[in-house]
């Protein structure tokens, strides 16, 4: 007999210890014995986390009576045979204050599905109810609920029993509860709320509510130029505030992000420009609500369905992550957010980070994208050296082929038709019964038809390729001018440098440069050149450089472990890139992107 929902509770059991209390219940197990997971990774963050290390201890019973509960993997467990209700409870230690796993404390209880909910096997697509229970502690008085998931019998922003249509859609819906600042408003018609979770007086929700408004509905038109129908009911940003952070994950109806308190606009700044930070916040929220078309609807292949307990590799993150991440701040300029020339600004520091790895010319973002479970979320001192970011260099790739397309139909195609192409044919009627990924070689296809051309060649050379994107070629045809003025003249080591507390530490040493040519690596902390003292602050040794010039030999004193060495360093021209886009014409034909 096939189970006709799954149902869970979940509580903060104690808030001190940060431990949650979870059950679930399940009325038909299966009779060779039930067999539950917990997933290993969480979608957009491609990595094998092992969430079951923190379950700390789980038990099971059978119509009130203990059954055997076995553990059959780091993540597996297997109920021993039972006729009638069967019910395991679990406990989970929540002390990842990040946005992809759980967190509990005094202040606020947050989780992802993925960290607490386990999967009934054979039972994942079924209706999943969860019982969301107000902790007893006296901290928790005034708590409030926040979360994507529909209500059933609780209402909205209350504790109570909350509904998903399978599983997938339950670990996609984080849940935030706490004390938090909370506003609304509507898209287009739909419904957004707004929830930020610490400490932030005198808060400007208001002009952070209008401002997502614009992007919100902006977005919603580029992909339904003609209904302006959003692909949800309901959508949640959820905001940790802390002292310094950044980040983001998306979900199919909400995202969870952590920022920095500095970033977020006051009261008291009404009327003036947004600050760099605030701008940063915005393009943060643009590119995770980007996401919510482009992979949580248009997939690839592997993803659809995702198997939670292993790696799911694909070629294709340079298209999910690295378009979204072109048309993140791209939708704040066509937001009336910022200016064209805030764009370019935002633009230099893009393609200068490419461009000051050596690791773009050994790994494509094809490759990339295949190796992010094992190289770009697990990166070292190396990795400038090894990797290129498929955010990256794919948002230049965005860019490259977005001005390629209109450059060659005389504005007639963009990459804005290729994305609604995307979204048209594979994205729509994702979660409608028609759940189809797409393909390495779908997504050519795809390209060839709507651009009219073929972009072989393009992905031969950018994408499962290594050279870098012919911006310089590209941009002066949309009245863009592009420069790389490199210091050259500026001596340097050509090295990364970071804090470690009041020491100077190579963070990364640059192929071939200065550094690594005499001898230094990284995590090196530098203690003197030429016999004066170096100092925590990185400036410092800009300093000391700033005396010599290119082809000085400097000798650098530096402890690797607790022995000290020395190095004679023969100084470089600075090889940092100096990338500078300016906007030359105002009138261009065909039109820049920015202006579609």
């Amino acid at each position: 007999m096939k189970n006709k929902k799954i149902s869970y509770t979940i509580a903060a059991k104690d808030l001190s210890a940060h431990m949650f209390q979870v059950t679930v219940t399940v009325e038909s197990p299966a009779p060779e014995g039930q067999v539950f997971v917990l997933p290993a990774w969480i979608p957009g963050s491609y990595m094998i986390r092992e969430f079951s290390r923190n379950i700390v201890q789980a038990r099971a019973e059978c119509g009130g009576q203990p059954v055997e509960l076995t553990k059959l993997d780091k993540h597996s467990w297997q109920a021993a045979p039972c006729k009638g209700k069967l019910t395991v409870h679990y406990e989970v230690y929540a002390w990842d204050l990040s946005v992809r796993a759980a967190h509990l404390d005094q202040t606020h209880g947050f989780f992802n599905g993925t960290s607490v909910f386990l999967r009934v096997v054979g039972s994942e697509d079924v209706p999943h109810v969860v019982d969301i229970q107000r902790p007893a502690h006296e901290a928790a008085a005034k708590w409030r609920v926040a979360t994507a998931l529909k209500e059933l019998k609780a209402k909205r922003y209350g504790f109570g029993t909350y509904i998903a249509q399978d599983y997938d859609e339950l670990i996609d819906s984080p849940v935030e509860m706490g004390t938090f600042a909370l506003a609304s408003f509507k898209a287009l018609g739909v419904q957004h709320d707004v929830v930020f979770t610490g400490r932030v007086p005198n808060l400007d929700i208001t002009r952070i509510c209008n401002d997502l408004k614009q992007i919100c509905e902006t977005q919603i038109a580029f992909f339904e130029p003609r209904t302006k129908k959003a692909p949800m009911d309901r959508y949640v940003f959820m905001t940790m505030v802390v002292g310094d952070g950044y980040g983001g994950l998306e979900h199919r109806a909400s995202t969870a992000l952590i920022c920095s308190r500095a970033d977020l606009p006051t009261i008291s700044q009404r009327g003036k420009e947004p600050s760099d930070g605030y701008m940063t916040y915005l393009g943060l929220c643009s590119h995770e609500y980007f996401h919510t078309w482009n992979v949580k609807r248009i997939k690839p292949a592997v993803f659809a369905p995702y198997d939670y307990q292993v790696e799911n590799y694909t070629p294709l993150l340079w298209l999910f992550e690295g378009f979204t991440s072109y048309y993140d701040d791209l939708m704040l300029v066509r937001a009336g957010l910022l200016s064209e020339d805030g764009y370019y600004k935002l633009l230099n520091k893009a393609v200068a980070g490419v461009l000051r790895g050596s690791g773009r010319t050994k790994q494509s973002v094809a490759d990339s994208s295949f190796d992010a479970w094992g190289k770009y979320y697990r990166q070292d001192e190396n990795s400038p050296n090894a990797i290129v970011s498929y955010y990256a260099k794919g948002s230049l790739i965005g860019l490259a082929l977005d001005l390629t397309i209109r450059a060659k139909t005389n504005g007639k195609r963009s990459l804005d038709d290729i994305m609604r192409a995307l979204w048209q044919r594979y994205g729509r009627d994702f979660y409608n019964g028609k759940p189809r990924g797409v393909t390495p070689e779908g997504v050519e296809a795809l390209f060839d038809d709507i651009a009219g051309f073929k972009l072989k060649p393009f992905f031969d050379k950018y994408i499962r390729g290594t050279e870098d994107v012919p911006l310089a070629k590209l941009l002066p045809q949309f009245g863009v001018s592009y420069k790389d003025e490199r210091k050259s003249t500026k001596p340097s080591m050509d090295v990364n440098i970071g804090r470690d507390g009041a020491d100077c530490k190579l963070s990364a040493v640059h192929d071939g440069g200065a550094a690594q040519k005499a001898g230094l690596s990284a995590n090196d902390l530098l203690v003197a050149i030429d016999g004066l003292r170096v100092n925590g602050n990185p400036s410092n040794v800009e300093g000391l450089l700033a005396r010599y010039k290119v082809g000085d030999t400097v000798q650098v004193h530096a402890f690797r472990r607790d022995e000290l060495m020395m190095f004679d360093v023969t100084l470089q021209g600075d090889r940092v890139p100096g990338i500078t886009m300016t906007v030359e014409e105002k009138k261009t034909t065909p039109r820049r992107p920015t202006a579609a």
